[in-house]
């Protein structure tokens, strides 16, 4: 049976938001995409504290100078869908204020009949947490375990209550309610936040860097799963981040979804063939525009669907 297969929606510079967005989410549904997806970026620093990821000396790409809100794109990506789902991949949580966050996305599920999926991580730019989180770097883990909290109580019935560090409910009636229980998606890589993982998430979302290594951490998480004595399956999305050219791209050395859609495919297929049970592919990086992005999406999923992914 085919795999689950979504796509990363244009929120970079080299796009028109208010127009690109439901024309590339429109034609990506009627392609046959199940998802959309959306990622967090809100500053471009002219000297940055860290390269990219944290990597030393990775210089941020020039697309980053100029990335639209998540949830403004999802919105926008919503009136123009009706089946696909929308997920977020991911958004920082202490980049938000934890009840204003829960609200935002019960909404949008609410106003999308039960669509989203909320990927949620911890970040890693000093410089994004300077400028706008509700927490020091160091607490990053504290702040999404009370977000997590927040959005429980949130999404869950009426009267809603909360006392924690950044967030004080007293009892109160908090609507509207999502239209069904939002899934929610950790990108968790490290001990503690596999641990969480486990214990709280609906979902894993790891970043695709290679098959092999793709394999020992899913391996890893259901070892820890069956640890821990988690008995609800954890489903798990496996975030790509591709970059397209038109030619393929010679050379042993070529790191995985680098080159043309054959060679995209063919990364795909590998990864596939470790039995995870869905992708989202985001190629907006390395298109020109909302054209060749939607004509590029649909070659990757026909390519796809015939390599039997």
């Amino acid at each position: 049976m085919p795999v689950p297969i979504g796509l990363g929606l244009p929120q970079m510079k080299q796009y028109d938001i208010g127009r690109d967005v439901a024309a590339v989410a429109r034609a990506a549904e009627e392609t046959g995409y199940e998802s959309l997806w959306v990622f967090e970026r809100i500053v471009f620093p002219e000297s940055p504290t860290q390269g990219l990821y944290g990597v030393p000396g990775l210089p941020w790409p020039d697309q980053y100078r100029g990335v639209a809100d998540p949830l403004i794109t999802l919105a926008l990506a919503a009136g123009a869908t009706e089946r696909a789902r929308l997920g977020t991949s991911v958004l920082v949580a202490p980049l938000h204020v934890p009840f204003q966050l829960a609200r935002s996305l019960a909404s949008l599920d609410a106003a999308s009949g039960g669509r989203v999926v909320a990927g949620i991580g911890t970040g890693w730019s000093l410089d994004e947490y300077a400028a706008a989180s509700v927490a020091p770097f160091e607490k990053r883990g504290a702040v999404l375990d009370e977000l997590l909290d927040v959005c429980a109580a949130v999404w869950g019935p009426d009267p809603v209550s909360y006392r924690g560090e950044l967030t004080t409910i007293v009892p109160s009636e908090v609507g509207p309610k999502p239209a069904r229980p939002i899934p929610v998606y950790l990108p968790a890589s490290g001990p503690r936040a596999l641990r969480r993982l486990v214990d709280r998430a609906d979902g894993w979302m790891p970043v695709a860097m290679g098959a092999d290594r793709l394999a020992e951490q899913w391996k890893q998480v259901q070892d820890l799963a069956a640890e821990r004595g988690r008995e609800r399956p954890l489903h798990v999305c496996v975030r790509v981040n591709a970059r397209y050219s038109a030619e393929p791209v010679a050379g042993a050395g070529r790191e995985p979804f680098h080159g043309d859609v054959a060679q995209i495919v063919e990364d795909l297929a590998a990864h596939a063939a470790t039995g995870v049970p869905e992708f989202l592919i985001d190629l907006q990086g390395t298109t020109r525009d909302a054209a060749e992005l939607i004509d590029v999406a649909a070659e990757v999923y026909a390519a796809a669907r015939a390599a039997g992914v």
